[in-house]
């Protein structure tokens, strides 16, 4: 019997995003296109011993980047409670190494949160579907269910309705640069209004990257740049490195810019950077 599964939850930028609507509920409507990135954490899931009593259900161990919060709250932790209250899971002991940033509009959270729906699964053959596993996930929050299966995908609603799409960046090199600065998904909504963009991102994203830039816009830049200047700093100077495509991730706070060839070869990054968490990825 398998008494441990290791998952490694990756993150994600928005190629686009833009809010189309107001609810009845409050949420906003928004179209973007989710792209899964190989910046990843590390989750490993361990059946409790019999030395582990007195612990929680699912006792959570954390390492890496820091993680502001009660460990209770984690959505890791909330994912298996989610589970168990419509079927017996044993007790589990968890270890998440954090490499994601959080608050930066990468996802980590949520692609952890889904890594442990899918490790759940998996270890105790519980035979779920990925769109049962999509379902769960959505409770947990609105881009969770795009982490299930990590592919393309264009995203309506508040994020949780997916629709698969062709898109691939293979060779594309990606550099994500986040200030010390933190973006609450609340305070990125409070300053946008809802308009239909001229182009929807799924249409933008079907043509050359080299094309992105004047028709792929991401709506959260109008109320966060102004309010962090060092996130709009950070744009300015990625514009020294005539990237082909510039944006903001999700809500913020990273800022992320794809080039055709590696930009660390071609210019200082230490240097221009060297105040913000940074990386260069090839897709």
């Amino acid at each position: 019997m398998t008494t441990h599964i290791q998952l490694h939850p990756c993150a994600k930028v928005n190629l686009g995003l833009n809010i189309v609507g107001i609810r009845q509920d409050g949420y906003h409507d928004i179209e973007t296109v989710f792209y899964p990135i190989p910046l990843c954490d590390e989750l490993t899931v361990a059946l409790q011993s019999s030395s582990d009593a007195g612990m929680p259900a699912c006792h959570l161990t954390m390492e890496g980047r820091p993680i502001e919060g009660k460990t209770s709250d984690n959505l890791v932790v909330r994912a298996y409670h989610l589970l168990a209250d419509d079927m017996p899971l044993p007790p589990v002991h968890v270890t998440l190494r954090k490499v994601i940033p959080t608050q930066a509009g990468l996802g980590g959270g949520s692609s952890d949160a889904a890594a442990m729906l899918n490790a759940l699964n998996s270890l105790f053959n519980l035979h779920l579907s990925h769109d049962t596993l999509q379902c769960y996930a959505a409770r947990l929050g609105a881009d969770c269910a795009f982490f299930i299966t990590s592919e393309p995908a264009f995203a309506t609603g508040i994020g949780d309705v997916l629709t698969p799409i062709s898109l691939n960046l293979s060779g594309w090199h990606l550099l994500l640069v986040k200030p010390d600065d933190a973006v609450s998904t609340r305070e990125a909504y409070a300053g946008v209004s809802s308009v239909h963009p001229a182009v929807c991102c799924r249409d933008a994203v079907a043509r050359p990257v080299e094309e992105w830039h004047a028709c792929l816009r991401n709506d959260f830049e109008l109320s966060v740049l102004p309010q962090h200047p060092r996130i709009a700093d950070v744009r300015r100077r990625m514009k020294q490195l005539h990237a082909n495509y510039i944006q903001l991730s999700g809500s913020g706070s990273t800022m992320f810019a794809l080039s055709r060839r590696s930009l660390s070869e071609a210019h200082d990054l230490c240097h221009l950077f060297g105040d913000c968490w940074w990386r260069e990825l090839v897709l």
